[in-house]
């Protein structure tokens, strides 16, 4: 069997979000040369005190270059004598588009840009982040298991113009890589929800769910279920994905043991930690009247969407080819969410 030495040079892309910052935190702490992309400079800054503020280690062996998604500058040269990109950026939305067309366009036209800059650059492998809306988001049978077999169906009706543009992202990049890099090694990693701690205030999307449970927004809770994963968990997978010969031309899921439902996390916060346990509401919503506000409320729409969905999803196959073993439980990666919450004032 091959066996790959550490190389030591990652361009890491997106280096100022909540998973990117990770990244990087975790490769220098291996001893990664590590450079990564940011929208602008003004970021290094910031970038460099979170990392410092957490103690990294080998901080020299990291720089910085501007280079944006949605445009084809500096890619090649952000590449250049790298080893691996991590591809974990993502086109940034402020304000949700009329269009779907708006977030899928970049989100394809992103991915493919990053591909063909490591293909002339002849980098070794590209890591691509995706997202499990790309899996199983349309797999409603509760008696299968979801694994990276599954492919989430494009056309279903109330999925998120969001997932969908992250599973027309890795279609297309998969189509690419077959057809015109097939040197390029490639993988992707497909995380579920991504919780655990953060580095600084800058937190993903998924924390908004703890956040509403914790501050009261949500009054009543339909019994939902959900997949977490712990953020480091997402960046070890990438990690491994990077090295490991096996992982070539594969998928993977990211995510924690099993399921929690939000009466579950609601419980589970109230319990361990109680200073905040007041304005926690333990009411659940009934699931019919979950479905029939679906036909007027957009949320309740998407939420109706979500119920439906199978949450048995399997993470063996992370486990089995790259020796990947969770950090903690689906509880710890709540918890670990609640304390960032609680410790950077955001709730």
């Amino acid at each position: 069997m091959e066996v790959y030495k550490m190389t030591n040079k990652v361009l890491v892309t997106g280096g100022t979000g909540f998973l990117g910052i990770q990244m990087i935190f975790q490769l220098l702490n291996k001893g990664y040369d590590v450079r990564t992309t940011v929208r602008s400079l003004k970021s290094k800054a910031k970038v460099l005190a979170t990392l410092e503020k957490n103690n990294v280690k080998n901080i020299q062996l990291l720089s910085f270059i501007e280079a944006d998604l949605s445009e084809d500058d500096h890619w090649e040269e952000a590449m250049s004598d790298r080893d691996y990109v991590l591809s974990v950026a993502s086109p940034v939305f402020f304000e949700i588009p009329k269009d779907e067309a708006e977030v899928i366009r970049p989100a394809v036209e992103g991915i493919i840009r990053i591909l063909k800059a490591a293909n002339r650059t002849q980098v070794k492998r590209v890591v691509m982040t995706s997202n499990f809306g790309a899996i199983g988001f349309t797999n409603r049978d509760w008696d299968s298991v979801t694994t990276e077999k599954n492919w989430t169906d494009e056309h279903a009706k109330g999925l998120s113009a969001y997932e969908k543009s992250k599973l027309l992202a890795e279609k297309a990049a998969w189509k690419y890589i077959e057809t015109e890099a097939k040197d390029l090694e490639f993988t992707m990693v497909n995380p579920v929800a991504i919780l655990g701690p953060s580095l600084d205030s800058h937190v993903s999307g998924s924390f908004d769910l703890v956040k509403n449970i914790m501050n009261g927004t949500m009054k009543q809770m339909p019994k939902l279920q959900l997949n977490v994963v712990d953020v480091r968990d997402v960046v070890d997978i990438h990690i491994r994905a990077m090295v490991t010969p096996q992982a070539v031309g594969q998928r993977f899921i990211a995510s924690a043991d099993g399921m929690i439902s939000l009466p579950e996390i609601a419980q589970l916060i109230k319990k361990e930690r109680p200073q905040v346990a007041g304005n926690i509401s333990t009411k659940t919503m009934p699931s019919w009247l979950l479905k029939a506000a679906s036909y007027i409320n957009a949320t309740a729409k998407e939420g109706q969407f979500m119920m439906e969905m199978n949450r048995n999803v399997s993470n063996a196959k992370a486990r089995e080819i790259l020796g990947w073993t969770p950090i903690g439980t689906k509880e710890a990666a709540v918890l670990a969410a609640v304390d960032s919450l609680l410790a950077y004032q955001l709730v």
